[in-house]
């Protein structure tokens, strides 16, 4: 070992001899003790409303879907990883065997000093592979839920096969794969009986495509019906129609194409001169256009109207053509900006219906009352705005704290539960929340029902990033950003 260099002595700090100080200060108290490691840490308590969890993810899900027919049986999906190289992967669980908690509380049990009843680890059926980048859509296809599809960033598509032996017990076996686009950004089932196992998804390259499931065709089981390429902008969000005859698709380059996907327009003479839509509106439209894009959109139950959100907090509502009735379709070009509610089913396909703008950022989701002539926007500066379609689209309830500051990523009216007035949400704040939205918008009574808590939120690694319900509302099944899944018990 070397000796120190020379430098290093000369450098050191010189030190003042004793009686050169001025003072010596004594210590009368000896060493103040340092803060102990040993005090107890602070008690963080975590708040969970759910009945069951599923947490084999490793990392955000980002997507989740519902059997049609078997509501128990759950598909989620979601990265395996942080890193960019991180593959994709899902599972399907079955809740049923969780029990409900007793509607009395403790205090009214036989034994109240009994522990309470914990939450229930559910176990994977099967597992969805086969992606190499995040799954980010699932869909069970209608009406029977015969088959699962997976969307990923990777632009995968895979089909996979249900089937249920004589002891109710699912199975299911991977059937093909399609790969024509970059990325997937959503899937979605056609809900026609006409076409059963039908579906659609939208791309980031803009594109759309729409496939039909054939079984027994093995050499190719998995068919293209229709392709389009209108888009500019990466295809953001997409809708059927109630009967599946219209397929309502929105883009960042702020386009709306409502296709004419088995062309029964086209049989009346009612599609644009692209000979593909119903509806063909875009941003070069000064009437229609929202500058940063669209990203929602939904059709209501009658196919009246399709309506749209995008950045800013813009709601745009866009009419649809009666294919009984003798109308004609409108361009960009020929929209006319009217408001007559839903008054409006005669009116011409395209025209602009109406403008809405009481939110103040961008619409993430927007739901349809099944029943009722209602239209909840759900947006990023946390709240929901709710509107009476049959009153000129009026503000019936705007809930600016819907979810305090934090980004509403779904609303959904709860179709077989409150005669169509009840509305579930989530958001990044990690809570799902129920709303029953009658009574008038003066009205200084909350309507939130009820809530549920359970995953992190606040912004930091949390927040829910989806869920299903069913038709009932019963039992809520959430998506979270922190990698697990909830049941929740209305």
């Amino acid at each position: 070992m070397s000796a120190p260099h020379q430098d290093d002595l000369d450098d050191a700090p010189e030190l003042l001899d004793a009686e050169d100080a001025l003072e010596e200060i004594v210590d009368a108290e000896g060493d103040i003790a340092m803060d102990s490691d040993d005090e107890e840490p602070e008690e963080i308590t975590l708040h969970n409303d759910s009945i069951a969890y599923f947490d084999a993810h490793k990392d955000s899900v980002f997507a989740i879907a519902q059997h049609p027919t078997q509501p128990s049986l759950i598909a989620t999906g979601g990265s395996e990883g942080e890193g960019d190289d991180a593959p994709g992967k899902g599972y399907v669980f079955d809740t049923s065997p969780v029990v409900g908690r007793p509607v009395l509380p403790a205090s009214y049990n036989a034994d109240p000093s009994a522990p309470q009843q914990k939450s229930t680890e559910l176990k994977p059926l099967f597992t969805i592979d086969g992606h190499s980048d995040s799954i980010n859509a699932l869909a069970f296809t209608l009406p029977n839920g015969e088959f699962l599809v997976s969307g990923g960033m990777d632009g995968r598509l895979r089909a996979y096969q249900l089937s249920v032996d004589a002891h109710n017990k699912p199975t299911f076996a991977f059937l093909a794969e399609a790969q024509e686009v970059p990325e997937i950004n959503w899937v979605a089932a056609c809900p026609s009986t006409k076409v059963p196992n039908t579906i659609a998804l939208g791309a980031s390259d803009g594109s759309v495509w729409v496939y039909r499931i054939d079984a027994p065709d093995a050499a190719n089981p998995l068919q293209i019906a229709q392709s389009y390429f209108l888009h500019t902008g990466p295809c953001t969000a997409g809708a059927w129609s109630p009967d599946g005859t219209f397929l309502a698709t929105v883009s960042e380059d702020s386009s709306l194409y409502v296709w004419d996907v088995w062309g029964e327009a086209a049989a009346k003479n009612l599609v644009n001169d692209n000979g593909q839509t119903v509806v063909s509106l875009t941003g070069e439209d000064q009437r229609f256009g929202v500058e940063g894009g669209l990203y929602s959109v939904a059709i209501d139950p009658k196919s009246t109207f399709v309506a749209v959100g995008g950045a800013g907090g813009a709601v745009k509502i866009v009419g649809l053509p009666r294919l009984g009735a003798d109308t004609q379709p409108v361009s960009s070009k020929q929209s006319k900006t009217k408001a007559k509610g839903s008054e409006a089913g005669s009116a011409q396909g395209g025209t602009i219906l109406a403008d809405l703008q009481t939110q103040s950022d961008g619409i993430e989701t927007l739901s349809f009352s099944p029943k009722q002539s209602l239209l909840a926007a759900g947006s990023v500066d946390g709240s929901i705005a709710v509107y009476d379609t049959a009153r000129r689209f009026a503000v019936r309830r705007h809930i600016k704290e819907a979810h305090e500051e934090f980004s509403v990523v779904k609303v959904e009216f709860v179709a077989g539960l409150g005669d169509g007035w009840v509305l579930t949400s989530c958001g990044m704040d990690g809570v799902v929340r129920r709303w029953d939205v009658r009574g008038a918008a003066s009205s200084s009574e909350s309507s939130l029902v009820k809530e549920w808590r359970g995953h992190r939120g606040d912004g930091e690694g949390g927040g829910v990033l989806g869920f299903v319900e069913g038709t009932t509302g019963e039992r809520i099944t959430t998506a979270g950003d922190d990698g697990v899944v909830l049941v929740f018990e209305a």
